[in-house]
């Protein structure tokens, strides 16, 4: 779909839903991570995530339109356009439009890759570190020993 088309599509859920005209653009931003979309205050231009429709089809991406020209047309007109503003909680129950999108992207969990266990020489006190140290540059907390590396452990 094209920024042209995307406009198009704004403005008619616009007159459909809202019964009000859209005047301004309407676009993909595929800088936009974990947002479905945002309406810019000072141009009263709306962007979306290219991902909403790749993820999950029209009837999402029309969802977040409906929802950021909540924001849009209630700015427009001068009334409380934020989040937990009471005008724009009555307006998305009144449209239908969603309060929160689909997830886009799914959370990736870091693998430790090992842990390093070090000893002190003089008091056996044992450290346990996700990075390797260098030993020469290190002493022990506690003494002030040299530390010797005793054993790395590969996790999942």
């Amino acid at each position: 779909m094209t920024d042209e088309k995307l406009t198009e599509l704004v403005c008619s859920v616009s007159k459909e839903v809202f019964r009000k005209d859209f005047r301004h653009d309407a676009y993909f931003n595929k800088r936009l991570r974990t947002t479905g979309g945002r309406y810019m205050l000072r141009t009263h231009h709306i962007e979306i995530n290219p991902l909403v429709f790749e993820k999950h089809g029209m009837d999402e991406l029309i969802g977040v339109i409906k929802h950021e020209l909540c924001h849009y047309h209630l700015h427009i007109e001068g009334k409380g356009y934020k989040h937990r503003d009471a005008d724009f909680r009555e307006l998305l129950k009144r449209t239908n439009s969603p309060r929160f999108c689909s997830t886009l992207v799914e959370r990736e969990e870091r693998e430790r890759s090992k842990i390093y266990t070090y000893q002190c020489a003089k008091c056996s006190l044992l450290y346990n570190r996700k990075i390797r140290l260098n030993t020469s540059k290190y002493r022990c907390g506690k003494c002030l020993g040299d530390l010797i590396l005793v054993s790395s452990k590969k996790l999942k």
